[in-house]
């Protein structure tokens, strides 16, 4: 692939249109936003084929642009914190110290257009993820307190020859996974109804009143007086990153296996932990730790149907936490994969309306930020996303994407990040990080062969 840049062609802050008075109001944070303010952006989008130009038609490109805009205008209407920025309220005596999102003092959330000279095929065809789609996303390497001074979201369009990205980069302490898809579904909606001139319905608007515990809310005071005492900077090692596909058939056979040794447990071992389990199993072997080193399986679990009674699925903020197995890394790869998937789903299964509110007594009593360098270690895995979220519907009038992208946020050595396969039918597509000398190993791991060999 040849050495190139993005270039930047233009670039501007898009406002909602028109602010509605819920959005002239402070937005608070809950624990669970709160806690987010040191972890990277989330860096998400899709690689589409570049649409054909016809004779004396406009240029493609500046007209989905426009569009885009103009459908952004509209969506944030409904997303409205997406528009603003953080601000930090500190008093000395009595001590407070508050962080907010204010929409009414931002210049809105910005909008990159770029170009890059390289073709679908430069991007897909390599072996390893070129590090240039990092390149895709804006705010490389921001901490969501960053929010402070930059837009808490940017929606960048790179062209290429013969494709055209289009990703957000999204403030992680204002949403997660679940609340960035619902958005970006929400804006290819508005693009496709083609209603960008104004207010319109959408199919799910969001819920904006965040969570509190009963009793505490909406305006909780850190215990912080600088940021020294809660913000950390993570610079991942030197990665490889790998795309992994698992066709349905592949991953039946997995989750069959998992199932093995429960059938008179009454236990159902899911596809994700089944397969989550084999990727724990295979990345430990490889990095050949000490028999009695601790190691970890982390599972991103979103909490909103686990609240008792649950959160809609459209509420939009942070709602998730990271679930975990643990054991010894003599003891993981002693026992099969059945076992493993056994631990990850008693995690899960144990991870209840209890245990959450648990969670957030600790936290109201001892409020934390997030430190990355402590939260992933180098003998873990941590399994990311999801592949429930609905990427490949978002069309926005170029037809069914190639592919999903990631950028530089939150990777490290042992993160996977899961990924509905493209062609659907319950397939998932892995994006593996790992260092060069894993890497190696994990592409000749006999049981990660083994798992892959009903894909095609």
């Amino acid at each position: 692939m040849n050495s190139q840049t993005v270039k930047l062609v233009s670039e501007s802050y898009i406002k909602p249109f028109p602010l509605t008075k819920k959005a002239k109001q402070p937005i608070h944070l809950g624990p669970f936003d709160l806690a987010m303010l040191s972890t990277h952006y989330i860096q998400k989008g899709l690689l589409f084929k570049k649409p054909a130009v016809e004779n004396d038609q406009e240029n493609p490109i500046q007209v989905l642009v426009q569009k885009l805009k103009d459908s952004l205008s509209v969506t944030l209407t409904h997303f409205y914190p997406l528009a603003g920025r953080l601000v930090t309220k500190k008093e000395e005596s009595p001590h407070s110290y508050v962080v907010f999102i204010d929409c009414v003092n931002s210049p809105g959330a910005r909008f990159v257009q770029s170009k890059v000279d390289l073709t679908i095929s430069d991007v897909l065809s390599p072996t390893y993820v070129p590090s240039i789609v990092q390149s895709f996303f804006d705010h490389d390497r921001a901490i969501s307190h960053d929010g402070h001074k930059m837009s808490l979201l940017t929606v960048q369009v790179a062209e290429l020859r013969d494709g055209v990205f289009v990703g957000c980069s999204l403030n992680h302490c204002v949403a997660d996974g679940t609340s960035y898809w619902h958005f970006f579904n929400t804006l290819s909606e508005v693009f496709m109804k083609d209603i960008g001139n104004g207010v319109s319905e959408i199919s799910r608007p969001p819920n904006h009143e965040r969570w509190f515990p009963d009793g505490y809310g909406p305006v909780f005071n850190l215990p912080f007086t600088h940021t020294d005492q809660f913000l950390s900077r993570h610079e991942a090692p030197v990665l490889k990153e790998k795309k992994i596909h698992f066709s349905a058939a592949a991953l039946a056979r997995i989750k069959a296996k998992a199932n093995t040794k429960c059938k008179d447990e009454n236990i159902t071992i899911s596809s994700l932990q089944a397969l989550s389990a084999l990727m724990w199993r295979c990345i430990t072997r490889v990095r050949r730790l000490p028999q009695d080193q601790i190691t970890n399986c982390k599972l991103a679990v979103n909490n909103r149907s686990r609240l008792h009674p649950p959160l809609s699925q459209n509420y939009f903020g942070n709602f998730i936490q990271a679930v975990k197995a643990t054991t010894t890394a003599g003891n993981l790869l002693a026992n099969d994969l059945e076992w493993a998937a056994l631990q990850l789903h008693k995690a899960v299964a144990e991870h209840d309306d209890k245990a959450l509110r648990k969670f957030v007594t600790d936290w109201l009593q001892s409020p934390f930020v997030y430190q990355p360098r402590q939260f992933f270690d180098p003998y873990s895995v941590m399994m990311g996303s999801s592949p429930r979220f609905d990427m490949y519907g978002n069309e926005f009038g170029l037809g069914k994407a190639v592919a999903v992208l990631s950028g530089y946020a939150n990777k490290f050595d042992g993160k996977v990040t899961l990924y509905p396969g493209h062609e659907g039918g319950g397939s998932m597509d892995l994006e593996i990080c790992l260092p060069p000398h894993s890497m190696t190993a994990f592409e000749c791991d006999e049981e990660f062969l083994d798992g892959l060999n009903l894909s095609g």
